[in-house]
């Protein structure tokens, strides 16, 4: 898998503070997407053990307490990048476990494989759908258009 940035200490994606993952690779590449550098599964940085223990660090450093990880992109339910993030989002569980962890993707929850379902039942929220340019709102908490929808999971 490969990422394309990354945010140590994030105050936008998400609530609180917050370690934000920008993975590489979408497949919807809707029209009016402010991420389109992120669409190639193979742009950006190879998100290696170095990056993982990091990111961990990161999260878990106590000089900044961080509220959890956000996960976005591209689309971290990329296929091809659903075994990585899933590694990772276990790997949080174990070490962080009094973390949240939010993701967004363009697929909705309905149409989902058995690998990102598995995936989804690991994370605390998953904001759905594709940006639809034409439903775009800037004043909508969290997702970029209308038909995009909030799924919060008990824990």
């Amino acid at each position: 898998m490969n990422y394309h940035a990354y945010y140590p200490v994030d105050v936008v994606n998400g609530p609180g503070t917050r370690v934000t993952l920008f993975v590489s690779g979408c497949e919807h590449q809707c029209r009016g997407c402010y991420n389109q550098s992120t669409w190639r599964t193979d742009s950006g940085h190879v998100f290696d053990e170095a990056m993982a223990d990091q990111l961990i660090r990161d999260l878990t450093d106590s000089r900044i307490p961080k509220r959890g990880l956000s996960l976005s992109g591209g689309d971290p339910l990329h296929p091809a990048n659903v075994a990585d993030v899933l590694a990772l989002v276990r790997r949080v569980r174990a070490e962080a476990p009094d973390k949240d962890i939010w993701a967004w993707t363009g697929y909705t929850l309905e149409s989902l494989s058995p690998a990102q379902h598995e995936l989804v039942s690991l994370l605390d929220v998953l904001i759905d759908g594709q940006f639809v340019e034409a439903e775009k709102d800037a004043n909508l908490v969290w997702r970029g258009s209308h038909n995009q929808r909030i799924h919060r999971f008990d824990r």
